[in-house]
């Protein structure tokens, strides 16, 4: 399946569009990797371990995503969106949305 940021996929032509399609991951953040995360804040550089959680939550929402495009028949999923939101203290959301559509 074909995913992608863009409006159209060059070299084919979309013959039926299918709908939006969302996908979301919520990960929590441990308080191990909290304190570790504010020692790295406080020193400078970047927070591996969040970095790591992050990935992991864009491919389970990716995934979702490409899983809900495939139950409407489609073969790929255009104009696509992350949205990265904070939810509660420690909690992560990654939101991919975009839309279904059937490539010619």
């Amino acid at each position: 399946m074909i995913i992608t940021t863009t409006p159209n996929v060059e070299g084919y032509q979309i013959s039926d569009y299918k709908g939006i399609v969302v996908g979301e991951a919520i990960m929590g953040a441990n308080v191990v990797r909290d304190v570790f995360a504010s020692i790295t804040d406080i020193v400078g550089g970047r927070s591996g371990s969040y970095e790591s959680k992050l990935q992991d939550a864009r491919e389970t929402a990716l995934a979702e995503l490409e899983d809900r495009a495939r139950a409407k028949g489609a073969n790929a999923v255009v104009g696509v969106d992350l949205d990265y939101e904070v939810v509660g203290q420690s909690m992560l959301m990654v939101s991919a949305s975009g839309t279904a559509v059937v490539l010619g």
